[in-house]
């Protein structure tokens, strides 16, 4: 595998963005080293690439993404992986309001905890938040898969249309048009198989205590 290393301590968001394209294409992988919590970076790169960024980013890190891999060692703010179709990003620290906002595909897993709106408008793909997640988790989802291993406060699938939320901890409260169920054996298998993908280590009782949140029948 062919690496290329950025130092971005002293580029700007535009330096750092057109340094990842330009390099993507002849390399395998990009290293940032000192990202210093900048916004946009890996902005609607198309480039099949894996990123390893070493540190903490701002908010839209891999929006508009097609094919790349970005891995983050540290934590994201707002919007992670926007709008992305696929790919693949993986936070090791948490996130802020937000993350997975209307991805087309691709996953985005978050270990530690996000804000709120967790996966608003997502069309397709996965969103897996090892943490908590805040109010309105699943806004005004459309499709995909959203996994919560931790607990979800007020307003759950918020006038969710298609797609299903799973939650492993504690819904406080449901948004308009939701319905919480029991999971099916169907759901365990194949919550367990994407779990164990991304090293989340569960019991098989854990997977036999999601709950699963969907469209009511009755909401127009």
């Amino acid at each position: 595998m062919t690496e290329y290393v950025i130092e971005a301590k002293d580029m700007d968001e535009k330096e750092l963005n057109r340094s990842i394209k330009e390099h993507a294409v002849d390399y395998d992988k990009i290293i940032i080293n000192n990202p210093q919590s900048k916004h946009n970076i890996a902005a609607g790169l198309m480039d099949d690439v894996e990123i390893e960024i070493n540190g903490s980013v701002g908010y839209f890190v891999g929006t508009m993404i097609d094919g790349a891999k970005i891995h983050i060692t540290k934590n994201a703010g707002w919007f992670a992986g926007d709008n992305m179709t696929t790919g693949e990003i993986i936070i090791e620290g948490g996130s802020g309001d937000g993350a997975g906002q209307g991805i087309y595909g691709g996953t985005v897993v978050v270990r530690g905890d996000t804000g709120s709106r967790t996966g608003e408008i997502m069309k397709g793909g996965t969103v897996i938040i090892g943490g908590n997640s805040g109010y309105m988790t699943g806004l005004l989802m459309m499709g995909g898969k959203l996994i919560v291993l931790g607990d979800v406060t007020d307003d759950a699938g918020e006038s969710i249309m298609r797609g299903t939320i799973y939650v492993l901890g504690n819904v406080k409260s449901l948004g308009k048009d939701a319905v919480m169920e029991k999971t099916t054996l169907d759901d365990q298998k194949d919550l367990k198989q994407i779990l164990t993908k991304y090293g989340f280590e569960l019991t098989d009782i854990d997977y036999t205590n999601f709950k699963k949140i969907t469209k009511s029948k009755g909401g127009k």
